[in-house]
């Protein structure tokens, strides 16, 4: 995928979502990957939920596309729409 989108992902270390979420996006080619540490800087965590609306992670933006957390992005692996999202196209 030369043109995929970027993707963004809030996360903490030791979240297994995280870690789930970021293993598929990585098995589906993803090379910009642009993890964001809420456990590391709190105001990142609070820019997240200023964003979102959540608390919770991994919150996860493809391009300008909030996803949400891990089971939506695997929803949307499931209904084929991961692979159009990925390479820049509406889901």
């Amino acid at each position: 995928m030369s043109d995929q989108a970027t993707v963004r992902m809030y996360a903490t270390a030791t979240c297994p979502y995280c870690i789930r979420a970021e293993q598929l996006l990585l098995h589906k080619g993803v090379t910009d990957l642009v993890k964001i540490r809420v456990d590391l800087e709190p105001a990142l965590r609070e820019e997240m939920r200023t964003i979102t609306g959540r608390h919770t992670v991994p919150q996860i933006f493809i391009g300008d596309y909030h996803v949400g957390g891990c089971d939506e992005l695997f929803s949307l692996e499931r209904a084929g729409k991961l692979d159009p999202l990925l390479s820049g196209d509406a889901a």
